[in-house]
């Protein structure tokens, strides 16, 4: 799994080739904002299903569908979007995705909410917008060098805090100006972001496209053991943050009996919590290492969900051992691709982000399925918190053994190729 050495320095001199001045963190925050403007549209179904719901008369099974689809696209669509943009490049992928979005988003505003049919098409296709994480990685990773790449892409994913815009904004706008108001503006808005990308964005100096065909690219990438290593990393850690995302509403109001406006809004402070540590997870993966950092993440996890798991007050000490867990989550997703920054090679980060994003976002639906089917037959969340918990501690066990051996074999690789 170690890169070879030919690999290796092709993308150190790339990086190093980036202008020492401001364009770096220029192109850092387009990217973060197009990742950001994305995901707001990517989310947009799911704070309207309960809307959807009682107007068209649907069963839990098919709002919770309709919730997924574009979760479920978005996901698996990274794959061929990382390796796409191995070939052609974020400054090309940023606006073509961008686009792209705006046409289901325009679909479900004014002709996607007749039928529950024509939702599902138009969630389909919004699941475009899920796949600009995949451009990203790669894009930013280039205007990097190694050491400043775990900040650079922590930076980077806190994008994922589009969704909370999405949850905080869309029902709001809903009420102010009708159905197809969200779907207006964030169309507008992507519109905007697609001409500003397609002027500004550039690719980092030195970069190479990858003339190999996609599906050989993808290949390479499943045949890389760290492609598999970070994706069952990033299923518990962003997956993790997903679950939590999508069923902390449903649990504090079963567990605490609170209102869904007050759980709903618990659920935005968790949500910004992981967003704005997931940077500081990228930063201090730089000064100590992502083995070490996402080791400690994942046991702080395991900790906060013991604690959950005996059902405490929830003022102070269930808060604060959700929010524990936001924060340890948000720091290991940054650490898990702080960790594919050092060990991919620089050609194949697309095609291994595409593969590791959709890990993670795949990774958020199982628990929320076996968190209800406990619930359903115990009535306690005790059992599913214990088994995050015993998953936590194995991943933490996974990465201090095997995945920080194979950082340590890659950096001496670098100092070997430098003396």
């Amino acid at each position: 799994m170690r890169p070879v050495a030919g690999e290796r320095e092709q993308g150190a001199g790339a990086s190093e080739a980036a202008h020492p001045g401001g364009r770096p963190m220029a192109m850092l925050a387009v990217a973060t904002v197009g990742f950001a403007l994305n995901f707001w549209a990517w989310a947009l179904l799911s704070p309207l299903g309960p809307r959807f719901k009682d107007a068209l008369h649907l069963t839990t099974f098919e709002q919770a569908l309709l919730v997924a689809v574009p979760v479920v696209v978005g996901s698996l669509g990274r794959i061929p979007v990382g390796a796409l943009t191995d070939r052609f490049g974020g400054r090309v992928m940023f606006p073509v995705v961008s686009a792209a979005t705006i046409v289901p988003v325009l679909f479900l505003g004014w002709a996607g909410q007749s039928s529950f049919a024509a939702l599902l098409i138009g969630g389909f296709f919004l699941g475009i917008g899920g796949t600009a994480f995949a451009v990203g990685v790669p894009f930013v990773n280039a205007w990097f060098p190694p050491e400043r790449r775990g900040l650079a892409l922590g930076v980077f994913g806190a994008g994922m805090g589009g969704t909370a815009i999405s949850a905080l904004t869309t029902v709001k706008l809903v009420d102010w100006g009708g159905t197809a108001t969200p779907f207006g503006v964030t169309a507008l808005v992507l519109a905007v972001y697609t001409a500003v990308s397609a002027l500004v964005l550039r690719e980092a100096p030195g970069r190479a496209a990858s003339a190999e065909p996609a599906a050989r690219r993808l290949a390479e990438a499943a045949r890389l053991g760290v492609t598999w290593q970070a994706s069952a990393l990033y299923a518990v850690a962003f997956g993790g943050y997903v679950a939590f995302s999508v069923y902390l509403p449903t649990h504090l109001k079963n567990e605490y009996g609170l209102a869904q406006a007050d759980a709903a809004a618990r659920m935005a402070g968790f949500v910004i919590l992981a967003v704005v540590m997931r940077p500081f997870g990228g930063w201090l993966s730089d000064r100590f290492g992502p083995a070490r950092v996402l080791a400690a993440a994942l046991a702080v996890v395991a900790a906060g969900a013991v604690v959950q798991a005996f059902a405490p007050p929830l003022m102070p000490v269930g808060t604060l051992a959700f929010l524990t867990m936001a924060a340890a989550l948000g720091v290991g997703s940054g650490a898990v691709f702080a960790l594919v920054a050092r060990l991919v090679p620089a050609g194949k980060v697309g095609s291994v982000t595409g593969v590791v994003g959709a890990a993670g976002g795949l990774g958020g639906f199982v628990p929320p399925l076996v968190m209800g089917s406990l619930y359903g037959a115990y009535g306690s969340y005790a059992l599913g918190l214990v088994l995050l918990a015993v998953v936590a501690v194995a991943a933490a066990a996974f990465t201090v053994s095997v995945v920080r051996r194979a950082v340590e074999e890659a950096a001496h690789g670098r100092i070997v190729g430098q003396t």
